[in-house]
């Protein structure tokens, strides 16, 4: 695994607009909602939210896998409530997990929940001492 991951972001107009391309990957737009950009992509929060997401889905997943469980599909929905002053980070983010899987039981679920935030996603680790992350799951069968 390569120890160092590089991103170049360009800039698109006068404003708040930037776009990255990595790889041979389609770009990816970022703007600023209005007042501030022309809300022609995602903000930098909204991708941070998303990369959790991505993140804990796919450890969570992987974990159970690995245990034998059959899992079908996995979707992760983040919210981040943010700080009114400035910066206005996030204060706190809630992730709810939907899992399909005819074979897993909630005592898995969190087992690989717990071991995703302490051990297995690198997003998580970086966020968790700066900010609140609540998680709650769903077992559809």
């Amino acid at each position: 695994m390569a120890d160092q991951l590089e991103v170049t972001v360009d800039s698109t107009n006068q404003r708040m607009g930037f776009t990255s391309a990595l790889r041979s990957l389609p770009p990816i737009a970022m703007d600023y909602i209005p007042p501030l950009g022309d809300g022609q992509g995602y903000t930098p929060l909204e991708l941070l939210l998303m990369s959790l997401s991505a993140c804990s889905g796919s450890t969570v997943s992987l974990l159970l896998r690995k245990a034998g469980k059959n899992i079908l599909d996995v979707k992760v929905t983040a919210r981040g409530t943010r700080r009114e002053q400035h910066p206005t980070s996030f204060q706190s983010i809630a992730l709810k997990f939907n899992l399909t899987s005819a074979d897993i039981t909630d005592a898995d679920v969190q087992k690989a929940i717990r071991m995703s935030e302490e051990s297995v996603c690198p997003v998580w680790a970086m966020l968790k001492n700066s900010v609140e992350i609540t998680t709650e799951y769903k077992i559809i069968s």
